[in-house]
């Protein structure tokens, strides 16, 4: 049970029951969420929040190349420093509707229970994605623990039930997919110019890559052992034998 939603304790949620009872998040595990992967790349994302959490939201945000804006009153001294050298803007005060006009996505992580209701219900009221971490029914979207490793992102999700559990699981596909996936993937991605302009067909280029994936020598197994020569050797074998 998410940390700010269990029975109780003082209800944090736009229901209002006084002390939690759990309404809230009895259907968390039986809904179903649409899994996408946002491209950030200049739209403003609203922190609301100065503390380690809008630190660590803030970060992540700026991983995807987002225009970050912090608001709040103070601010630990690396949000700070992410001000002070232009990473993020500062608006040294409090939360105002109006933060939300121009705004792709906001995530609060206030300890205000009435500012978090009112932020999730004025982005509500625009359609935006809102997040207010912790607090499943004011959020829109829920953000899981991501891998990374170049252009591989792998999401790991327990649809908020356990964020323990994710963080052990994200600890053991990072062991499992490492940066041989990566480069493999890059040098894929090489050729796919090569097999939408030569191969005439989908399946004729789904077979093209599976063929090299799946194939044997095993291709990641030739980039653990170091041999990045010998998976270009398969990929152009399997170009002359596809064209």
């Amino acid at each position: 049970m998410p940390a700010a939603a269990y029975a109780g304790k003082e209800c944090v949620c736009q229901f209002r029951r006084g002390i939690c009872d759990q309404t809230c998040v009895r259907d968390m595990l039986d809904t179903p969420f649409y899994i996408a992967c946002l491209k950030l790349r200049g739209r403003k994302c609203l922190v609301v929040g100065g503390g380690e959490i809008g630190l660590e939201k803030a970060e992540g945000l700026l991983a995807c190349d987002g225009d970050v804006t912090l608001v709040a009153p103070e601010a630990g001294p690396e949000l700070t420093q992410l001000a002070l050298e232009g990473s993020i803007r500062w608006e040294q005060r409090e939360y105002v509707p109006e933060d939300l006009e121009g705004t792709f996505m906001v995530i609060a992580c206030t300890d205000d229970t009435d500012i978090n209701i009112g932020i999730y219900e004025d982005a509500e009221r625009r359609a935006m994605l809102v997040n207010v971490v912790d607090v499943p029914p004011l959020c829109n979207f829920i953000l899981p623990a991501i891998v990374r490793t170049g252009p591989l992102a792998i999401a790991i999700s327990t649809a908020g039930a356990s964020p323990a559990l994710a963080k052990r699981m994200k600890a053991e596909v990072s062991e499992l997919f490492g940066e041989e996936y990566a480069q493999l993937a890059i040098m894929l991605n090489d050729v796919r110019g090569w097999a939408k302009g030569t191969l005439p067909t989908y399946q004729d280029r789904k077979a093209f890559f599976e063929g090299i994936v799946n194939g044997e020598p095993d291709p990641i197994e030739l980039l653990r052992a170091g041999d990045a020569e010998g998976v270009r050797g398969l990929i152009e074998a399997a170009q002359r034998v596809a064209a």
